[in-house]
Protein backbone atom coordinates (compact mmCIF):
# COMPACT_ATOMS: atom_id res chain seq x y z
CA UNK A 1 0.00 0.00 0.00
CA UNK A 2 2.92 2.46 1.25
CA UNK A 3 4.89 1.40 -2.52
CA UNK A 4 1.23 2.69 -4.33
CA UNK A 5 0.65 5.68 -2.43
CA UNK A 6 4.51 6.59 -3.23
CA UNK A 7 4.10 6.08 -7.14
CA UNK A 8 0.78 7.89 -7.20
CA UNK A 9 2.37 10.74 -5.33
CA UNK A 10 5.66 10.70 -7.21
CA UNK A 11 3.43 10.69 -10.78
CA UNK A 12 1.25 13.19 -9.14
CA UNK A 13 4.28 15.26 -8.82
CA UNK A 14 6.12 14.50 -12.33
CA UNK A 15 3.19 15.64 -14.17
CA UNK A 16 2.43 19.02 -12.23
CA UNK A 17 6.03 19.31 -13.11
CA UNK A 18 5.91 18.33 -16.88
CA UNK A 19 3.17 21.07 -17.20
CA UNK A 20 4.94 23.77 -15.41
CA UNK A 21 7.73 23.41 -17.47
CA UNK A 22 5.68 23.42 -20.97
CA UNK A 23 3.97 26.39 -19.52
CA UNK A 24 7.24 28.10 -19.06
CA UNK A 25 8.50 27.74 -21.93
CA UNK A 26 5.50 28.50 -23.96
CA UNK A 27 5.68 32.25 -22.97
CA UNK A 28 9.73 32.69 -21.74
CA UNK A 29 11.35 34.85 -23.87
CA UNK A 30 15.21 34.24 -25.52
CA UNK A 31 15.42 31.23 -24.30
CA UNK A 32 18.75 30.24 -25.61
CA UNK A 33 20.51 33.39 -24.24
CA UNK A 34 22.71 32.66 -21.21
CA UNK A 35 24.49 35.12 -18.31
CA UNK A 36 27.37 36.64 -19.68
CA UNK A 37 26.77 35.61 -23.41
CA UNK A 38 28.09 37.73 -26.58
CA UNK A 39 25.47 38.28 -29.56
CA UNK A 40 26.87 40.27 -32.87
CA UNK A 41 23.64 42.61 -33.71
CA UNK A 42 23.38 42.63 -37.58
CA UNK A 43 23.27 45.93 -39.40
CA UNK A 44 20.40 47.53 -40.27
CA UNK A 45 19.43 49.07 -43.48
CA UNK A 46 18.52 52.99 -43.21
CA UNK A 47 14.64 53.21 -44.02
CA UNK A 48 14.24 55.14 -47.53
CA UNK A 49 11.36 57.57 -48.01
CA UNK A 50 8.28 56.34 -49.85
CA UNK A 51 5.24 58.10 -51.31
CA UNK A 52 2.82 59.78 -49.03
CA UNK A 53 5.87 59.77 -46.71
CA UNK A 54 5.91 63.09 -44.56
CA UNK A 55 9.16 64.87 -43.95
CA UNK A 56 10.43 67.96 -42.02
CA UNK A 57 13.30 69.44 -43.78
CA UNK A 58 14.91 72.91 -41.61
CA UNK A 59 17.33 74.14 -43.23
CA UNK A 60 19.82 76.75 -41.18
CA UNK A 61 22.19 79.35 -42.55
CA UNK A 62 23.90 82.59 -40.76
CA UNK A 63 21.12 84.74 -42.73
CA UNK A 64 17.60 84.73 -41.38
CA UNK A 65 16.37 85.62 -44.46
CA UNK A 66 17.73 82.10 -46.00
CA UNK A 67 16.21 80.59 -43.56
CA UNK A 68 12.67 81.99 -43.93
CA UNK A 69 12.85 81.57 -47.23
CA UNK A 70 13.81 77.61 -47.44
CA UNK A 71 11.67 76.59 -44.20
CA UNK A 72 8.05 76.32 -45.27
CA UNK A 73 6.33 78.49 -41.83
CA UNK A 74 3.67 76.57 -40.32
CA UNK A 75 0.00 77.37 -41.33
CA UNK A 76 -2.08 78.90 -37.79
CA UNK A 77 -5.57 78.78 -38.21
CA UNK A 78 -8.25 79.95 -35.35
CA UNK A 79 -11.71 79.52 -35.13
CA UNK A 80 -13.53 82.98 -35.74
CA UNK A 81 -10.96 84.66 -37.53
CA UNK A 82 -11.60 86.11 -40.53
CA UNK A 83 -8.04 84.60 -42.12
CA UNK A 84 -5.47 82.34 -41.54
CA UNK A 85 -2.38 83.28 -40.49
CA UNK A 86 1.11 81.60 -41.49
CA UNK A 87 4.12 81.88 -38.87
CA UNK A 88 7.80 80.14 -37.76
CA UNK A 89 7.53 78.94 -34.28
CA UNK A 90 10.19 79.67 -32.06
CA UNK A 91 10.56 76.27 -31.49
CA UNK A 92 11.99 76.41 -35.04
CA UNK A 93 9.00 73.80 -36.17
CA UNK A 94 8.36 74.12 -39.80
CA UNK A 95 5.92 72.71 -42.18
CA UNK A 96 6.11 69.61 -43.33
CA UNK A 97 6.59 67.98 -46.77
CA UNK A 98 4.43 65.12 -47.84
CA UNK A 99 6.07 63.11 -51.27
CA UNK A 100 3.58 62.96 -53.97
CA UNK A 101 2.97 59.49 -55.96
CA UNK A 102 5.78 60.22 -57.81
CA UNK A 103 8.35 60.27 -55.26
CA UNK A 104 8.70 64.09 -55.62
CA UNK A 105 8.40 67.47 -53.04
CA UNK A 106 8.47 70.35 -54.04
CA UNK A 107 11.53 72.72 -52.37
CA UNK A 108 11.30 76.18 -52.43
CA UNK A 109 13.99 77.89 -54.92
CA UNK A 110 15.17 74.65 -55.86
CA UNK A 111 11.52 73.45 -57.22
CA UNK A 112 11.03 69.75 -57.64
CA UNK A 113 13.19 67.13 -56.00
CA UNK A 114 12.64 62.96 -56.69
CA UNK A 115 13.50 61.95 -53.30
CA UNK A 116 11.63 58.17 -53.17
CA UNK A 117 14.48 55.70 -51.92
CA UNK A 118 16.62 58.35 -50.10
CA UNK A 119 17.16 57.76 -46.26
CA UNK A 120 17.50 60.71 -44.04
CA UNK A 121 20.84 61.47 -44.42
CA UNK A 122 20.92 60.97 -47.99
CA UNK A 123 18.28 63.66 -48.57
CA UNK A 124 20.13 66.24 -45.79
CA UNK A 125 23.43 65.73 -48.15
CA UNK A 126 21.48 66.24 -51.49
CA UNK A 127 19.85 69.34 -50.35
CA UNK A 128 22.57 70.61 -49.03
CA UNK A 129 25.26 70.23 -51.81
CA UNK A 130 22.39 71.51 -54.44
CA UNK A 131 22.28 74.90 -51.97
CA UNK A 132 25.91 75.29 -52.28
CA UNK A 133 26.61 74.20 -55.67
CA UNK A 134 23.67 76.67 -57.17
CA UNK A 135 25.45 79.24 -54.53
CA UNK A 136 22.35 79.83 -52.41
CA UNK A 137 23.48 79.35 -48.90
CA UNK A 138 26.82 78.85 -47.78
CA UNK A 139 27.71 76.31 -45.53
CA UNK A 140 24.35 75.41 -44.58
CA UNK A 141 22.81 72.56 -41.94
CA UNK A 142 20.24 70.47 -43.10
CA UNK A 143 18.51 68.05 -40.87
CA UNK A 144 15.74 65.91 -41.79
CA UNK A 145 13.35 64.29 -39.96
CA UNK A 146 9.95 61.25 -40.73
CA UNK A 147 6.50 62.78 -39.25
CA UNK A 148 4.13 60.16 -39.86
CA UNK A 149 6.00 56.80 -40.67
CA UNK A 150 4.37 54.50 -38.16
CA UNK A 151 4.03 50.46 -37.52
CA UNK A 152 0.72 48.52 -37.20
CA UNK A 153 0.80 46.33 -34.00
CA UNK A 154 -2.32 43.72 -34.07
CA UNK A 155 -3.56 40.69 -32.00
CA UNK A 156 -2.34 39.32 -28.20
CA UNK A 157 -0.50 42.29 -27.24
CA UNK A 158 -1.60 44.98 -24.59
CA UNK A 159 -2.43 48.21 -26.85
CA UNK A 160 -2.87 47.45 -30.42
CA UNK A 161 -2.66 50.16 -32.58
CA UNK A 162 -0.32 51.61 -35.14
CA UNK A 163 3.02 53.33 -33.12
CA UNK A 164 5.38 56.04 -34.67
CA UNK A 165 8.83 54.68 -36.12
CA UNK A 166 11.40 57.08 -33.70
CA UNK A 167 14.76 56.33 -35.08
CA UNK A 168 15.99 54.28 -38.43
CA UNK A 169 17.37 50.91 -36.11
CA UNK A 170 13.83 50.77 -34.66
CA UNK A 171 13.13 46.88 -34.36
CA UNK A 172 10.36 44.69 -33.61
CA UNK A 173 10.93 44.25 -29.63
CA UNK A 174 10.65 48.51 -29.74
CA UNK A 175 7.29 48.07 -31.53
CA UNK A 176 5.66 45.00 -29.48
CA UNK A 177 7.20 47.11 -25.98
CA UNK A 178 5.24 50.48 -27.12
CA UNK A 179 2.42 48.02 -27.76
CA UNK A 180 2.38 47.07 -23.66
CA UNK A 181 3.89 44.06 -24.94
CA UNK A 182 2.43 40.43 -25.37
CA UNK A 183 0.08 38.75 -23.24
CA UNK A 184 -0.17 36.06 -21.70
CA UNK A 185 -2.10 34.31 -24.44
CA UNK A 186 0.33 35.47 -27.43
CA UNK A 187 2.53 33.14 -28.72
CA UNK A 188 6.03 33.79 -28.59
CA UNK A 189 6.96 31.43 -31.99
CA UNK A 190 5.36 32.86 -34.11
CA UNK A 191 5.31 36.21 -34.57
CA UNK A 192 4.04 37.59 -38.43
CA UNK A 193 5.38 40.78 -39.86
CA UNK A 194 3.57 42.07 -42.94
CA UNK A 195 5.70 44.37 -45.39
CA UNK A 196 5.22 45.49 -48.87
CA UNK A 197 8.04 45.10 -51.43
CA UNK A 198 8.22 46.45 -54.54
CA UNK A 199 4.09 46.37 -54.73
CA UNK A 200 3.98 42.80 -53.18
CA UNK A 201 3.27 42.24 -49.55
CA UNK A 202 5.44 39.53 -48.41
CA UNK A 203 4.83 37.89 -44.96
CA UNK A 204 7.71 36.71 -42.08
CA UNK A 205 7.63 35.00 -39.27
CA UNK A 206 9.57 35.76 -35.83
CA UNK A 207 10.32 33.74 -32.91
CA UNK A 208 11.19 35.89 -29.66
CA UNK A 209 11.77 32.63 -27.43
CA UNK A 210 14.86 32.44 -29.38
CA UNK A 211 17.35 35.00 -29.07
CA UNK A 212 19.52 34.20 -31.85
CA UNK A 213 17.33 32.97 -34.41
CA UNK A 214 15.50 36.65 -33.53
CA UNK A 215 18.49 38.52 -34.68
CA UNK A 216 18.85 36.84 -37.95
CA UNK A 217 15.29 37.49 -38.80
CA UNK A 218 15.33 40.37 -42.26
CA UNK A 219 12.80 41.95 -40.10
CA UNK A 220 14.04 42.25 -36.67
CA UNK A 221 14.60 46.41 -37.62
CA UNK A 222 11.01 47.68 -39.03
CA UNK A 223 9.86 49.46 -41.79
CA UNK A 224 7.26 52.16 -42.47
CA UNK A 225 4.09 50.55 -42.51
CA UNK A 226 5.23 47.37 -41.62
CA UNK A 227 2.31 45.25 -40.05
CA UNK A 228 3.17 43.30 -36.67
CA UNK A 229 0.74 40.45 -36.19
CA UNK A 230 0.96 38.00 -32.34
CA UNK A 231 -1.00 35.05 -32.75
CA UNK A 232 -3.51 34.00 -29.79
CA UNK A 233 -2.37 30.46 -28.47
CA UNK A 234 -4.63 27.60 -28.12
CA UNK A 235 -5.77 28.23 -24.64
CA UNK A 236 -7.06 31.93 -26.07
CA UNK A 237 -8.53 30.29 -29.34
CA UNK A 238 -10.22 27.93 -27.58
CA UNK A 239 -12.15 30.50 -25.21
CA UNK A 240 -13.06 31.97 -28.78
CA UNK A 241 -14.68 28.65 -30.12
CA UNK A 242 -18.27 27.54 -30.47
CA UNK A 243 -16.20 24.60 -27.91
CA UNK A 244 -14.42 26.78 -25.94
CA UNK A 245 -13.66 24.28 -23.01
CA UNK A 246 -12.95 21.16 -25.27
CA UNK A 247 -9.60 19.70 -23.89
CA UNK A 248 -7.46 19.58 -26.72
CA UNK A 249 -4.25 20.44 -25.30
CA UNK A 250 -1.46 17.94 -23.40
CA UNK A 251 -1.64 20.62 -20.29
CA UNK A 252 -5.10 20.04 -20.27
CA UNK A 253 -4.80 16.26 -20.04
CA UNK A 254 -2.10 16.50 -17.38
CA UNK A 255 -3.95 18.73 -15.12
CA UNK A 256 -6.57 16.35 -15.50
CA UNK A 257 -4.31 13.18 -14.24
CA UNK A 258 -2.49 15.29 -11.53
CA UNK A 259 -6.35 16.00 -10.10
CA UNK A 260 -7.29 12.41 -10.67
CA UNK A 261 -3.94 10.87 -8.80
CA UNK A 262 -4.47 13.56 -5.87
CA UNK A 263 -8.03 12.05 -5.48
CA UNK A 264 -6.72 8.93 -5.79
CA UNK A 265 -3.86 9.03 -2.83
CA UNK A 266 -7.52 10.62 -0.65
CA UNK A 267 -9.26 7.49 -1.47
CA UNK A 268 -6.62 5.22 -0.45
CA UNK A 269 -5.86 7.11 2.88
Amino acid sequence: MKITKLCLAAAAGLALFASSCSSSKQITYFQDLKPGQETVMPGYSPIKLQPNDKVTILVSTTDARLNSLYNLPVARVSLGDAGSGSSMNGDGNVSPYTIDSQGNINFPVLGKLHIAGMTREELAEYIRRELISRDLAKNPIVTVDYLNLSVSVLGEVGGPGRYPITRDDFTILDALSAAGDLTIFGKRDNIRVLREENGVQKVYTLDISSGKDLTKSPVYYLQQNDVVYVEPNATKARTASPNGNSPLTPAFWMSVASFAMTVALLIIK
